[in-house]
């Protein structure tokens, strides 16, 4: 295997392009949560239902997506990652077909509740996708990128509903995420491997039903608590509430639980969902009130209501994947009570001014608001999946993905309840201050628990009993490397010389930019010529003008044209452990060494087996 192979999450595959795909997923998912609820107005009219009817449309979805939350853990460990993604997207597009064709609203409803189910596991299994691909080193960054699509979908979404409504009618929303939908499994199709490790774990049917009963009962009740009986909302969260209790103690004494409820019990993960959840809330709250006073207060259009939330989401777009490299250079000490102060202060401030009418000063206060969020979500994340064990990692995601769906439905219902009973009795600007004022009291709560686990370092991989040691002492330090501007001839030149199939390609500042092995330039020929077969073709096709061309052609290119730029490597000051579990992750059979950022050494398979194999002998 050369180390074009090697040096991937999977083969081939780079880990930069299968987050790429967990993102875009997380957000179409996202993107949907908030989609329809623009077109509320036009499908009451068309279908001739009331708003009492047509709110099921985010509450069955919501309620489907909840359901298939806790079951995604087991589908993950289950199924092929490939084949459980594009089952998962498949739904989103089934269902978007069915909601578009719709001529009734049980049918569009239909539609929609096979939205949810996709919805329920794709947001998951996205998350636990990336935490298969990243490096541990970059977790931050990676999280940080997937933070910032579950911000940017129910964001944009209203925004692009708005637009598109003030030229076609509701059916083109379905026809638009059937779209995204298709270009999300395509995607998957081509770029993602199969990287899950299957367990093939026993489903409990008992604990779906527990599990799945009590969501819906938890959120039937926050959901129509404003809008319908408040006896039946509260039975409804009551019963819920009990049938959770019982899955919970139903989870203690299955030998292969269908979620291991062990990550709550590790601190740092279980703050970092609450703070996860207060931070989507007043997310969640913000992105649905401020258009519906703009409309309904203001009376702008919906498309002119949605621009107010643009230089938001483009902030949120740059902010988040920034803010994921500083909690992998600093941690989240600073990050996550810096977001919640943005988020209080500059609510109340939106609460204050909204009577204003302007769109820009609007605009300009909403900002901070999101902004804040954006500091908050990707680095919460991984600050609380960072304490957890590698094989807690889908059970810690699938409570982190159980609590958005808790959140967005908190955020969506009792802030739209709290805006309507306060604007009934008063007038649309008191509603919006009271809202305003709910969501500094969540953040001022987030603002605590952010404080608290401060007190907590960001992760590292817990260390093994004796492998702390000197990495110089096993790895190559006598590294036969290549510049980037060497050409393809000087490197097999190296490889005869040297008795290698491959070298690392060090930039004068002796970073390591990228790594090319002789497999790589004999795929590369093979590419240019149809006569070149094998090695070989090189002696046999000798005297052929047209083939002796194109291979002084590749002789005289640089090697950085042909080499893998995207190489793992680990740190000289990584105990032994973390660099066992690097490897066998990326299925490395040799990995650059670095230090400061510079490249020191080559560790390979064989110098950690004969370091282990002589430390048990002796």
């Amino acid at each position: 295997m050369t180390n074009t192979e090697e040096n991937t999450a999977a083969p081939n595959k780079s880990p930069i392009l299968i987050v790429a795909v967990a993102a875009f997923a997380a957000f179409i998912a996202t993107f949907n949560e908030t989609f329809m609820n623009v077109g509320f107005a036009p499908i009451m009219e068309d279908l001739h239902v009331g708003p009492d009817t047509v709110q099921w449309l985010a509450t069955g979805y919501m309620l489907a997506a909840a359901v298939m939350v806790p079951v995604s853990a087991f589908a993950y460990r289950s199924i092929p990652t490939k084949p459980l993604f594009m089952l998962t997207t498949g739904l989103l597009l089934a269902g978007s077909i069915v909601g578009a064709l719709s001529s009734t609203f049980t049918l569009l409803l239909v539609g929609r509740i096979i939205q949810g189910l996709g919805t329920g596991m794709l947001i998951p299994v996205g998350m636990n996708i990336t935490l298969e691909a990243a490096p541990r080193e970059k977790l931050g960054t990676y999280m940080g990128v997937m933070g910032s699509m579950t911000t940017l979908g129910p964001s944009s979404s209203v925004i692009i509903a708005g637009a598109l409504l003030s030229f076609w009618h509701w059916p083109v929303l379905q026809w638009t995420f059937a779209g995204l939908s298709l270009l999300c499994f395509l995607f998957g199709a081509l770029c993602l491997p199969n990287i899950a490790k299957l367990t093939k774990p026993k489903l409990d049917a008992a604990s779906v039903a527990l599990v799945g009963l009590a969501l819906v009962g938890v959120l039937y009740g926050v959901s129509t608590v404003f809008a319908g009986s408040i006896p039946v909302a509260a039975g409804a969260v009551v019963l819920g509430l009990a049938l959770l209790v019982l899955f919970v103690k139903r989870q203690g004494r299955l030998e292969q639980p269908l979620i291991d409820l062990s990550p709550l019990s590790v601190a740092p993960f279980r703050l970092g969902v609450l703070i996860n959840m207060a931070s989507l809330v007043t997310m969640f709250a913000m992105n649905i009130i401020i258009p519906i006073f703009m409309q309904s207060v203001l009376g702008l259009a919906a498309s002119s209501a949605s621009i107010t939330l643009f230089p938001a989401i483009a902030l949120c777009c740059v902010l988040s994947p920034i803010a994921g490299r500083i909690y992998d250079k600093r941690g989240a000490r600073v990050l996550l009570p810096l977001g919640f102060v943005l988020i209080a202060v500059f609510a109340v401030a939106l609460a204050l001014f909204i009577g204003t009418g302007s769109i820009w000063l609007l605009a300009l206060l909403y900002v901070p608001v999101i902004g804040g969020s954006a500091l908050i979500i990707g680095p919460a994340q991984s600050l609380a999946l960072s304490h957890l064990a590698p094989e807690q990692n889908p059970h810690g995601v699938t409570i982190l993905s159980t609590g958005f769906q808790i959140a967005g439905c908190i955020g969506a219902s009792l802030f739209t309840g709290v805006y309507s009973v306060v604007t009934a009795a008063n007038d649309g600007e008191t509603g919006f201050l009271a809202a305003g004022g709910l969501t500094a009291v969540f953040a001022l709560l987030g603002l605590v628990l952010a404080i608290r686990i401060g007190h907590y370092a960001k992760a590292v991989v817990p260390r093994h009993e004796g492998a702390t040691f000197d990495l110089s002492t096993i790895m190559k330090t006598d590294v036969f490397a290549l510049a980037p501007t060497d050409r393809v001839e000087d490197a097999l030149r190296t490889f005869v010389d040297k008795g290698i199939s491959g070298a690392p390609v060090v930039s004068p500042e002796g970073k390591v930019v990228g790594f090319i092995s002789d497999g790589d330039i004999m795929r590369f020929l093979a590419h240019q010529h149809t006569d070149f077969t094998s090695p070989w073709s090189i002696v046999a096709e000798k005297g052929n003008d047209d083939f002796d061309k194109t291979l002084q052609n590749v002789l005289g290119m640089s090697v950085a044209e042909i080499a893998t730029r995207h190489v793992i490597s680990v740190n000289h000051d990584d105990d032994l452990g973390t660099i066992c579990k690097t490897m066998i992750d990326h299925h490395l059979r040799k990995a650059p060494v670095l230090q400061d950022g510079r490249m020191v050494g080559i560790i390979n398979r064989s110098n950690i087996s004969n370091y282990a194999i002589s430390s048990y002998l002796k």
